[in-house]
């Protein structure tokens, strides 16, 4: 369980001696942290250059470099993140429908996800521009794209984020968490997560992503297997086509719910619909957790991959 600090109202005593008395009860807010953490007590200066958060015990002074947004405790959108404080929604009263249904339904969500040397894809699980994807497909990059596509007047229309950051990476499940932040006021459109361990042999799941680059690609199949132990972990086994390009994206259920995170394939000659897909159990816990699993680059351990030194070429005889 992630953990979090929860500060009560400030005390008389040190806001005077701040000098920043007032005869008003100051509000409770957030503040969450480009790193992941996040820090709620009551704002009791704000400067051009940072914030003064009162603690209770003591004052904290916040770069605003350092900080991704301030939220409200009392206001609406707030209180809806206190009930689900771990960025991702859920629905089960979403009703099945259709996979064609599904994909006008929960489609504009999925996206693909660019850097110099690949694709892949992804999905959109927060109003405000957080997406998950596959850790492999943005591990080591420094220039990330995101890329969405939304319904045009004519045709399908494609919108791009060049500046994305990588909020937390976790290499044993091989799953990212991604932040657009040049949106500006963007209200994005998301999916919720279901219930992977509710899944059974032989119901029907969909993909979307973009497999070799064909964006908005569908494919549908069956769960094989729910639970299929592979290199230490366990995945979801779908004869739903992934291939190159879908990884990092959604596996839905027929409520339009994302019960797993497309991850791989079998690779051999002849074999097909044997893909593998990590649990959404998996990716709940990672959410939920991600304040240990935050990336920050100026840490040159925390997700960059490093290629092996040049080897030292033996002598010949």
């Amino acid at each position: 369980m992630r953990t979090r600090t929860v500060f009560r109202r400030v005390l008389p005593g040190l806001a005077l001696a701040l000098g920043i008395w007032s005869t008003r009860a100051l509000a409770v807010s957030t503040v969450y942290l480009k790193s992941g953490a996040e820090v709620k007590g009551e704002i009791v200066s704000t400067k051009p250059g940072h914030l003064i958060v009162d603690l209770g015990f003591t004052v904290l002074t916040i770069p605003r470099d350092e900080i991704d947004r301030v939220v409200d405790v009392d206001a609406p959108a707030a209180a809806a993140r206190e009930d689900t404080p771990d960025l991702y929604n859920v629905n089960p009263e979403q009703p099945a429908l259709s996979v064609k249904e599904n994909v006008e339904r929960c489609g504009s969500a999925v996206v693909q996800v660019r850097t110099p040397v690949g694709l892949g894809s992804g999905f959109i699980i927060d109003p405000q521009g957080y997406v998950v994807t596959n850790e492999h497909v943005v591990a080591g990059e420094n220039r990330i794209v995101v890329v969405l596509y939304r319904r045009g007047r004519t045709e399908q229309e494609t919108v791009q984020y060049a500046k994305v950051r990588i909020a937390a990476l976790d290499s044993r499940f091989d799953l990212a968490l991604l932040k657009i932040e040049d949106a500006g006021d963007t209200v994005f459109p998301t999916v919720s997560l279901g219930d992977s361990s509710a899944l059974n042999e032989g119901q029907t799941v969909f993909a979307i992503g973009s497999p070799l680059g064909l964006e908005r690609t569908v494919s549908q199949g069956i769960v094989s297997r729910k639970n299929r132990a592979l290199e230490g972990q366990l995945f979801i086994q779908t004869t739903a086509q992934i291939n190159p390009g879908n990884s990092g994206g959604p596996l839905f259920n027929l409520r339009g719910e994302v019960v797993g995170v497309n991850d791989m394939k079998a690779m051999a000659v002849g074999v097909e619909g044997l893909g593998f897909t990590i649990p959404s159990a998996a990716l709940k816990s990672f959410l939920r957790n991600r304040d240990a699993y935050a990336f920050d680059p100026r840490n040159p351990n925390a997700g960059y991959r490093y290629l092996e030194p040049p080897r030292v070429p033996k002598p010949k005889n």
